[in-house]
């Protein structure tokens, strides 16, 4: 049984569950209870593995979304469905996948990882050094000898894929020169070497964007979509968007232009409409640029005086160009700004920037088929997002805790109310004595910092396991507590590739 067949019967469980007690006009009762799990174990016994091997692998990775984070996030979205029993009882598209297990995310110097050595250890099956993309744990950070990078690359599951002859693809709402697109194409001793602008001096090595127009292997990247457009564009050319702005790259190279020259049938773009113009038909390499920098949170993206696409969009456009190669692809795509939205100690846009995840997921999985298809949700690290309090069933989940049959918001040893949500860490610390009266107060409001208990300009990843969500070919292996270079193990064997080679 596939995950289409698995979802249609837990869902249909729970509806018909949930139809009865309501026509009895009883909420959840004791047999709501059973009989929705009884239907849930059959549901469960049906499931077959699928041994087959895949034609095509997507990855998605949630950066930073932490299992805090994915159950805010389901709340928060049953919270805005009309009819929510309270928004607990809500499923992300992803979570009614049949297969998942836990990834332990340390990196091989590091407690709490940054998403380099995370990304890199999906995509390589190596863990390696903060910093550092797909590169030996040997290298020294900020290495700049060309010949020793070299010597210490790690091949990627995408360069594999090209030496195959699939297509590949990536897709971020970061600058696709970022840490978690950028593990998946280059290899770098230091994850700030997005252009040459920011190489030091004696440095002989290509930075990000170079590596990425200049990739070679296979016919080269067929799809690069998200932000960080001034890493592309010389400093003597205007920003098509922002045209008082130039591009950053020093050494006048115009990488857009390369693109278009390198490909037949290619084209980039850097807005909506040109993005909405593009025939997945007919375009065989697309460069989709829509930032100088990141992408627009997805609460803020239709305010965007250029336009630009959801992920929901890019991930849709990516896998109708990928899709063409009858032979398959491979195709990374990152929820990229749930991480920025934590570090800035701002749930309400991490928790939208989830959703919206889940939304791609679902378009995913609309378009693809279970049977030759092995799709994978995951996070690349945690971060200190916590659900604390008692708040009572429904409260509102960006609100402040009032616990179930009190007229009144719970209270601090000071007397004054408190979030569910809040941080370990980050800019929304209030001060060392009394903590502000929130009473009156919005924190639902999208630009509300929820408190944090230390005081840092950026709040901080965390260490702890995150999830992993998988259905169609070999997801099944997918199973316990795993080291986060497992993902590639198994992403290696559906695609029948040799790990290491």
């Amino acid at each position: 049984m596939d995950h289409k067949q698995f979802k249609v019967i837990v869902l249909a469980s729970l509806f018909i569950a949930a139809s009865t007690a309501q026509a009895d006009n009883i909420v959840e009762t004791p047999d709501f209870w059973l009989e929705s799990g009884k239907r849930n174990i059959k549901a469960a016994e049906q499931l077959k593995p699928n041994n087959t091997y895949a034609k095509n692998v997507i990855l998605f990775v949630g950066d930073g979304m932490g299992i805090s984070t994915i159950t805010a996030a389901r709340i928060f979205e049953g919270q805005s469905k009309p009819n929510n029993r309270g928004g607990e009882e809500n499923s992300l598209s992803f979570e009614q996948l049949p297969y998942l297990a836990l990834s332990k995310t340390y990196s091989a110097n590091q407690q709490t990882p940054d998403s380099a050595p995370t990304m890199s250890a999906i995509i390589t099956g190596v863990k390696t050094n903060d910093g550092e993309l797909s590169v030996s744990a040997k290298l020294p950070r900020e290495e700049k000898n060309a010949d020793v990078v070299n010597a210490n690359k790690v091949k990627t599951l995408l360069e594999q894929a090209e030496e195959k002859g699939l297509s590949t693809g990536v897709v971020s709402t970061a600058r696709v020169t970022h840490a978690t697109p950028g593990a998946c194409y280059a290899h770098t001793s230091e994850r700030d070497w997005e252009s040459d602008a920011q190489l030091p001096a004696d440095a002989n090595v290509k930075d990000i964007a170079r590596q990425l127009v200049e990739f070679n292997i296979g016919n080269g990247l067929e799809v690069a979509l998200g932000g960080g457009r001034s890493m592309f564009l010389p400093t003597t050319v205007a920003d098509p968007e922002d045209t008082d702005k130039t591009g950053g790259r020093k050494d006048g190279l115009d990488l857009t232009k390369q693109w278009l020259n390198k490909y037949p049938k290619s084209a980039y773009v850097y807005n909506k409409a040109g993005f909405d113009a593009i025939d997945a038909k007919k375009t065989e390499h697309l460069l989709g640029l829509f930032e100088r920098s990141h992408m627009e949170y997805e609460h803020d993206r239709l305010s965007d005086a250029g336009g630009e696409p959801s992920l929901t969009e890019m991930t849709t456009k990516a896998i109708d160009i990928l899709s063409k190669n009858k032979k398959g692809y491979f195709l990374m795509v990152e929820a990229g700004r749930i991480d920025h939205a934590h570090h800035a100690g701002n749930a309400y846009r991490a928790l939208s920037e989830t959703v919206e995840l889940s939304n791609a997921v679902r378009k995913a999985l609309e378009k693809t088929n279970a049977k030759d298809t092995l799709i994978i949700v995951t996070a690349d690290h945690s971060h200190t997002f916590t659900i604390a309090g008692y708040p009572q069933r429904g409260n509102p989940i960006l609100g402040l805790v009032k616990q179930p049959g009190e007229a009144n918001f719970a209270k601090d040893k000071n007397g004054l109310p408190y979030t569910t949500l809040g941080y370990a860490n980050g800019p929304g610390y209030r001060g060392s004595n009394v903590r502000p009266d929130l009473s009156s107060t919005d924190t639902a409001h999208p630009d509300f910092l929820q408190e944090a208990a230390i005081p840092l300009g950026s709040e901080t990843h965390g260490a702890e396991d995150v999830a992993i969500f998988a259905s169609g070919p070999q997801a099944y292996l997918f199973h316990g507590i795993q080291e986060e270079s497992y993902i590639y193990q198994v992403m290696a064997k559906a695609l029948k590739l040799k790990p290491g080679q």
